[in-house]
C-alpha cells in the first residue's frame, strides 16, 4: 500500500512540476512580446507573483522593475499592487521589518484612491506578518479590521474570483491566528467556513495551508486518524502549487503527531522529509525548524552522533540565516523618496543670513562708537565727562541688543531642532493611534458579538469575549498614554524653559527622544539606517532634573551622532554598519548618559573648538554651532554637572553627561 502511495505522490509530483515549468514558460514568453508598459507591467508583476513563494529573490527583482514602470506613469494603484509584491518576497525571505514597511507602504498609497479592497488586502499581509513573527495577539486586529472591509466591499461590488479568493485568505489567517493562540473552537469555525468554498473554487494556492491547520486542530482535539487525513492530503495540494514552504511544514506537522504518539520511527521519516524538503527549496528558516525537532528527537534518545549532526545543520542553518542580510541588502529598492522641506531649509537659509546680519550691525556699531569716541576726545576733550557717559550709555545698549539677539538665537536653535524632531514625532505618534483606532474597532465588533451570544445564553463565549474587550482596552489605554507622552514632549520642547525642576525618567527620556531623532532623519532619507542599541539601568530612580532642558542636551547629541555616522557612510566600504549607543547609570551619586556612535570620531585640532558658540564642522546651512555650546551650558550652570568627550578618530565619538544626584 505504501508503495502504490509513493507512485501515486510521484506521478502527482512530476504534473505539477511540468505545469510550473509550463506557467512560467507562459509568463516569460508574455513579457518578452510586450510591446507596450502596459502589458509589461502585467506580465511582470504576474512572474513577481508567480515567483513569491519558491523564488522569493526573483520576485522582488522582477517586483521592481513593475514598479519602476508604475512610478514612471504615476499609475497609483499599480504602484499599490508592485509594493504588495516587493513585500511579499521580503516577507517569505524573512526579511518582516521590510515587508511590513512596503505593506504600510502599499497602504497608503491604496487610500489615495479610496481602494477599499486593496487596503483589505493589505491589512490581511499585515496581520499575516505578525503571525509569522509569533506576534499572535498583534495580528487579530489587522485581520478581524479586514474581515470588515471585505464586508463593506461586497455591499456595493460585485465579487470577482480574485476577490472570493483574498476573502477566503482572510477567513483562512484568522483561523490560523486563533489556532496559534489556542482557541481551538474558534480556529475551526473559521477553517470550516473557508474550506470548502476553497475546495468548491478551486483556489490551489491556499488549500494546503487550510488542510494542514484543520489537521493541526484535530491533533488538539487529540484526534489521531483525523489529522493524519488532512496532513496527507496537503502533500500533493502543496506540490501541485510549487509551495514548498508549507509542504516542508506539513511534514513536519506529521512527524510531531507520530512523536506524540509513539512512533518514533514514523516521526524521524517525516521529519527527515520536512528538512530535505525545505533544504531543496533553500528555505533557511524551515530548515532550522526541523533540524531542532530531529536534534531533540536524538537528543532525547540518546544517540548523541546523530544529535551532535542536526546540531551542527541547525548551527549551519542560524549562520545561514544571519548572513542572507548581505543578500537582501544587495536587492534593496532604490526608494528615493526624498522629502525636501523648502520651508524648513529656507527658515535656515534666513536664520543664517540674520546671524550674518547682528554680527556684522554689532561690528559697525562697535567700530562707529570707536570712531566716534576717538573723535570727540580729539576735538573735544572739554566734553570728556559727557562723552564717557554717552559711551557707557552705548555700550549698554549695544548689550542689550546683544542679549536679545542672543535670546533670539537660542529660540531659533530650539526651534530648528523642533523643525527637525516634525517627521520623527509624526511617526512615533502615528503607530499608538493607529493601536487605538484598530482596537477600538475591534473591541466595537467583540461587543456586537457578545451581545449575540448574550442572547443565545452562550456564557463561556461571552466571557472569552469579555476578556478579549479588557485586554483590548488596556492596550487601548496603554497606547493612548504613549500619545499623550509624544505630545507633552514637543510642547514642552517648543516652550521656553522655566528651570523648574522635576522627578523624571531618564531612561524613557532618552529613549523617546532617541526614536523621535532617527525617524526625523530617516523622513528625509528613507535610505539611511543604523542600528540602535540601549543599555539602560532599570533600577535608576525617578531624577530631579529640568527635564525639557536635559531633553535638548540628548537631542543634540542624537542628531550629531546620526550626522557623524551618516557622514562616515558615504566613503565607508559595504561592510560598514552605523550604530549609535546610548546608556544610563549612577556612579558615585552621579548620573551618566552616554551617547556613542562609531562614526569618523573628533580630531585633536579642533576637540577643544567644538563647545565653543557658533563653531561647526557642519557645510554653510546645515549648522549653527550653537547645539553643544547651549548643552554645555545646561549641564555646566543649570545642572553643576559636566560633558566629557572621549573619541578616536576614524573609529568613535563619545560623550559621557554626568549630573550630580544631589
Amino acid at each position: 500500500m505504501k508503495k502504490l502511495y509513493l507512485i501515486f505522490f510521484l506521478l502527482i509530483y512530476s504534473v505539477a512540476v511540468s505545469a510550473q515549468h509550463k506557467k512560467t514558460d507562459t509568463l516569460y514568453t508574455a513579457l518578452n512580446k510586450a510591446n507596450t508598459d502596459t502589458l509589461r507591467f502585467k506580465a511582470l508583476l504576474a512572474l513577481s507573483k508567480h515567483y513569491y513563494l519558491g523564488n522569493p529573490d526573483s520576485s522582488i527583482i522582477l517586483g521592481q522593475r513593475a514598479y519602476d514602470i508604475a512610478r514612471q506613469h504615476n499609475w497609483t494603484d499599480a504602484q499599490a499592487r508592485s509594493l504588495n509584491s516587493l513585500a511579499n518576497g521580503y516577507a517569505t525571505m524573512g526579511d518582516y521589518l521590510k515587508g511590513m514597511q512596503y505593506y504600510l507602504k502599499a497602504t497608503r498609497t491604496y487610500e489615495i484612491t479610496n481602494n477599499l479592497r486593496g487596503i483589505a488586502a493589505e491589512n490581511n499581509n499585515i496581520g499575516a506578518t505578525y503571525i509569522q513573527e509569533g506576534d499572535y495577539n498583534g495580528a487579530l486586529p489587522y485581520l478581524r479590521l479586514a474581515e470588515k472591509q471585505m464586508k463593506e466591499y461586497a455591499l456595493t461590488h460585485k465579487l470577482e474570483v480574485i476577490d472570493k479568493q483574498l476573502n477566503e485568505i482572510i477567513l483562512e489567517n484568522i483561523g490560523e491566528d486563533y489556532l496559534n493562540l489556542k482557541k481551538i473552537d474558534s480556529a475551526a469555525y473559521y477553517l470550516n467556513i473557508c474550506y470548502p468554498e476553497v475546495m468548491k473554487d478551486h483556489f490551489y494556492d491556499i488549500i494546503s495551508a487550510i488542510q494542514r491547520d484543520l489537521g493541526e486542530v484535530q491533533a488538539a482535539r487529540g484526534d489521531k486518524a483525523g489529522a493524519l487525513k488532512y496532513f496527507r492530503q496537503s502533500y500533493p495540494s502543496a506540490i501541485a502549487n510549487d509551495d514548498v514552504e508549507n509542504l516542508s511544514m506539513g511534514y513536519l506537522s506529521t512527524a510531531k503527531l507520530y512523536y506524540k504518539y509513539g512512533s518514533l520511527d514514523s516521526a524521524e521519516y517525516y521529519a527527515k522529509k520536512a528538512l530535505e524538503t525545505a533544504a531543496a527549496g533553500k528555505y533557511e528558516q524551515d530548515v532550522l525548524n526541523a533540524g531542532q525537532v530531529l536534534y531533540k528527537y536524538y537528543d532525547e534518545g540518546h544517540d548523541l552522533p546523530e544529535a551532535y549532526k542536526y546540531y551542527k545543520l541547525t548551527t549551519i542553518a542560524k549562520d545561514s540565516l544571519y548572513s542572507q542580510d548581505r543578500v537582501k541588502q544587495l536587492l534593496s529598492l532604490n526608494f528615493d523618496e526624498k522629502q525636501r522641506q523648502e520651508e524648513i531649509t529656507a527658515a535656515k537659509i534666513q536664520y543664517q543670513d540674520t546671524v550674518r546680519m547682528y554680527i556684522f550691525i554689532a561690528g559697525l556699531v562697535i567700530l562707529l562708537l570707536l570712531v566716534i569716541i576717538f573723535w570727540r576726545n580729539s576735538k573735544r576733550r572739554q566734553k570728556a565727562n559727557h562723552l564717557l557717559q554717552k559711551q557707557k550709555e552705548d555700550i549698554q545698549s549695544a548689550l542689550s541688543q546683544l542679549r536679545l539677539t542672543q535670546t533670539q538665537l537660542i529660540q531659533s536653535e530650539k526651534m530648528a531642532s523642533l523643525g527637525e524632531l516634525t517627521a520623527g514625532i509624526a511617526h512615533e505618534i502615528q503607530n499608538p493611534l493607529n493601536f487605538v483606532n484598530n482596537f477600538s474597532e475591534v473591541n466595537t465588533e467583540l461587543i456586537a458579538e457578545m451581545q449575540q451570544e448574550i442572547e443565545k445564553g452562550n456564557y463561556e463565549e461571552v466571557k472569552a469575549i469579555a476578556t478579549d474587550i479588557k485586554d483590548n482596552q488596556q492596550k487601548i489605554s496603554q497606547h493612548g498614554k504613549r500619545a499623550d507622552f509624544i505630545v507633552k514632549g514637543m510642547l514642552q520642547h517648543s516652550r521656553t524653559s522655566t528651570g523648574e525642576r522635576q522627578l523624571t525618567n531618564i531612561n524613557i527620556l532618552a529613549d523617546e527622544f532617541l526614536k523621535l531623532a532617527y525617524h526625523g532623519l530617516r523622513a528625509k532619507d528613507k535610505n539611511f539606517n543604523a542600528e540602535l542599541i540601549t543599555n539602560f539601568d532599570t533600577s535608576l530612580p525617578p531624577i530631579k532634573l529640568v527635564q525639557q532642558d536635559i531633553g535638548r542636551v540628548l537631542l543634540n547629541l542624537f542628531n550629531n551622532a546620526f550626522y557623524a555616522v551618516k557622514q562616515k557612510q558615504k566613503t565607508a566600504d559595504g561592510d560598514y554598519k552605523p550604530e549609535i549607543m546610548v546608556s544610563t547609570s549612577i556612579e558615585k551619586d552621579q548620573l551618566l548618559i552616554k551617547v556613542k556612535d562609531n562614526g569618523n570620531g573628533i580630531p585633536d585640532a579642533i576637540k577643544e573648538k567644538i563647545m565653543q558658540p557658533f563653531f561647526t564642522t557642519k557645510p554653510t546651512g546645515e549648522g549653527t554651532g550653537l547645539g553643544l555650546s547651549l548643552s554645555y551650558d545646561i549641564v555646566i550652570k543649570g545642572h553643576g554637572g559636566s560633558i566629557e568627550i572621549n573619541t578616536k578618530e576614524g573609529e568613535f565619538t563619545e560623550f559621557v553627561v554626568v549630573v550630580p544626584l544631589n
